[in-house]
């Protein structure tokens, strides 16, 4: 099986910020309830265009800049505020709309193990892809890392996919997303964090 090694260096972090990452502020975004801090990290896929990457509709979408005559798809987002902590691009270059300390609004209607308003206790990372297409392996590299960064920082508990926690409603990340490959190679990254982390996958599932 394909894996990514453990040597990385520390990513640095501040405020809730990858410095890192491409940084493109969102104000899509809200306060999280007192004392609700992030255990849940959750899986997304997006394209703009459906099936179409390297534009910046995404960027847009979330920063409330969007052509909604730019194709016929985006009438029906008129009037849509959505958001995500992170993107993962296809080449792998990760991009930050808010911070993690902040609540994104990613997860709409959802439920993980019986708590309602995911939004409220998780961080959103959305892969650019679809239902249709395999992700790339530097998405993944990407994803491992982060995810290995904000084991440093929160107490992350699950990981799940957007259709685990919105069954019905959102089938993303998809039958393409290679969930085998990003436990494995997390797994090499567990030196990076502290011991006691723990993370458990799909546990709707």
């Amino acid at each position: 099986m394909t894996s990514f090694s453990a040597d990385l260096p520390a990513t640095p972090f501040s405020d809730g910020w990858v410095t890192t990452a491409l940084r493109r502020p969102s104000a899509n975004f809200d306060v999280r309830p007192d004392g609700c801090t992030p255990d849940l990290l959750v899986i997304h896929a997006i394209s703009l265009p459906s099936g179409q990457f390297s534009a910046t509709y995404i960027d847009d979408l979330f920063l409330n800049q969007l052509d909604l005559t730019a194709h016929p798809s985006f009438a029906q987002l008129e009037g849509v505020r959505v958001s995500a902590h992170f993107l993962i691009r296809r080449d792998g270059t990760l991009v930050q709309y808010v911070s993690t300390d902040q609540r994104a609004w990613h997860a709409g209607v959802s439920e993980f193990l019986g708590r309602a308003r995911c939004n409220d206790f998780s961080i959103g990372v959305e892969l650019e892809g679809s239902d249709a297409v395999p992700f790339e392996l530097p998405q993944y590299a990407t994803l491992v890392e982060l995810t290995a960064t904000l084991l440093q920082h929160y107490p992350l508990q699950h990981v799940a996919g957007h259709e685990d926690i919105a069954p019905g409603r959102k089938t993303d990340p998809g039958p393409f997303f290679d969930w085998q490959l990003y436990q494995h190679s997390l797994n090499l990254h567990l030196p990076l964090v502290p011991a006691n982390s723990a993370i458990r996958f799909r546990a709707t599932r």
